[in-house]
């Protein structure tokens, strides 16, 4: 089997809860992982946030090369 390099660009909505606009976009950016919420109970109770839904809308490859194993 060959192995390849894939650059893969994806686009989500994330509905979130947050005392103001930048709160919103930090915390969508740092608490979330490939479409799952990675934040703990803690840190929505420690930040004052809650995310509610993350919704996938692109997934795509854009860039594929053949790439080598270092053996």
């Amino acid at each position: 089997m060959k192995t390849y390099k894939v650059v893969l660009t994806k686009s989500y909505i994330v509905k979130i809860k947050a005392e103001d606009e930048n709160s919103a976009k930090e915390f969508s950016e740092f608490f979330t992982n490939d479409i799952q919420n990675i934040s703990s109970v803690e840190d929505e109770l420690k930040n004052n946030f809650k995310i509610e839904a993350i919704d996938c809308k692109i997934n795509e490859a854009i860039d594929v090369k053949e790439g080598y194993e270092n053996n």
